[in-house]
């Protein structure tokens, strides 16, 4: 009689830690919220299945939202999601490189020095308690527009003292700068200011319907201190590769390009997810339906690139890691160069690739942001359906 209690208590136990484990697995591993286009039912594969609540949808006639309860074998509660619903997007396909012109908001510190002075050295700019990255907006309450701006101000000081107005990292700083006497003659500051850049990038996509195009996928950072440039404006300007350097480990290769006098648009937004603006005349590209994140898939693609003049050309890649949560905005998969004619010519990815498409199963699924340094063949992609949650969020702010 024992023995039969025995068994039966294990036949008991062993479908309880089964359902225990299904449960668990589907609480860590089931995404808080998902998002699917119109006439789209979830699927959450095998055991798990929603039960949605329509009655509580909202949104717009492009949006909508609405609670569904997760279910194990449709019987066993495991949690509740979001579920956003989205009309399917579609935009032109890029894969162009572009020139970028970028002028900064306010000038950038990148580098602080000493003063050499008839009594000694002198440091101002850390007496004034700047630092690098520190971003100058305003000097005596006048619109600080470049770093020759700046240059004046300091010599015309006399060695009065500036009231600067510094932005840095979001928190609103003024501080007081006391220039002071080179012995090389004039006033100094003790520090180097950078108020532009240029470069060459990729297209992501453009946007004929609303005017608009993105690329780079990432923000176009300060060379010497790694943060995103504040845009005041710039231009985007078509562009031809007349050549590269080959990737290797340790030394990741480089476009070479060269500017046209072809504007495609002015710049309007440099952030974390790449660089937007507003396209001078419709570039006619082929329209492609962008990926929700949850269609993009591990396995084969394609990523659109230039390497030689001015015409796209198509590659093979896999795509071997996606990261579906990240909060890292540009860094959501992994992807690694298959195509044997472009690791033979770069040796993989190269920077100027940054924006690239990448294309799976006729979709935009994400574009190229970062390569390995050590290793050129594989590299980081954002998803493409976040750059145009970013243009979209731009577009309502205006």
């Amino acid at each position: 009689m024992k023995r039969f209690f025995k068994v039966l208590t294990i036949i008991f136990i062993i479908p309880c830690i089964s359902v225990f484990s299904v449960v668990a697995y589907g609480i860590e591993n089931l995404p808080d919220e998902i998002s699917i286009t119109e006439n789209e039912s979830p699927d959450f594969g095998g055991v798990f299945s929603a039960e949605s609540d329509f009655a509580v949808a909202a949104g717009t006639d492009s949006f909508k939202e609405y609670k569904s309860h997760i279910t194990a074998l449709k019987v066993i509660p495991v949690k509740e999601i979001k579920i956003n619903v989205t009309k399917r997007k579609y935009v032109g396909l890029g894969g162009d490189v572009f020139g970028i012109k970028l002028y900064t908001k306010g000038v950038i510190v990148v580098s602080i020095d000493s003063v050499t002075t008839a009594s000694g050295s002198k440091d101002p700019a850390v007496q004034a308690g700047l630092k690098c990255g520190d971003i100058i907006t305003h000097i005596n309450g006048d619109a600080a527009l470049s770093s020759n701006q700046l240059t004046e101000s300091v010599e015309q000081s006399q060695g009065q003292t500036l009231k600067l107005n510094v932005d840095r990292n979001g928190e609103k700083l003024e501080l007081i700068l006391k220039p002071e006497k080179s012995v090389n003659g004039g006033y100094k500051a003790g520090i180097w200011v950078r108020d532009s850049s240029a470069g060459i990038g990729t297209v992501t996509f453009y946007d004929d319907e609303n005017g608009k195009f993105a690329g780079l996928g990432h923000g176009v950072c300060d060379v010497d201190t790694g943060k995103i440039m504040p845009l005041n404006n710039g231009e985007a300007v078509r562009a031809r590769v007349n050549g590269f350097y080959k990737s290797s480990a340790g030394n990741p290769g480089e476009l070479c390009g060269v500017f046209s006098d072809i504007v495609l648009g002015s710049l309007r937004v440099n952030c974390e997810t790449g660089v937007y603006g507003e396209l001078l005349r419709p570039s006619g590209a082929k329209t492609v339906p962008v990926a929700l994140e949850s269609e993009v898939k591990l396995g084969a693609a394609q990523m659109i690139t230039t390497i030689d003049g001015s015409t796209p050309q198509c590659y093979d890649i896999e795509i071997t890691k996606i990261y579906p949560s990240s909060d890292l905005s540009s860094r959501n998969m992994i992807i690694k160069v298959t195509d044997a004619e472009l690791l033979e010519k770069t040796g993989g990815i190269v920077q100027g690739m940054s924006g690239s498409p990448i294309v799976q199963n006729s979709m935009l699924v994400g574009a190229v942001t970062h390569v390995f340094v050590n290793d050129p063949t594989q590299g980081y992609g954002i998803f493409s359906s976040r750059m145009l949650q970013t243009q979209e969020s731009l577009e309502n702010a205006a």
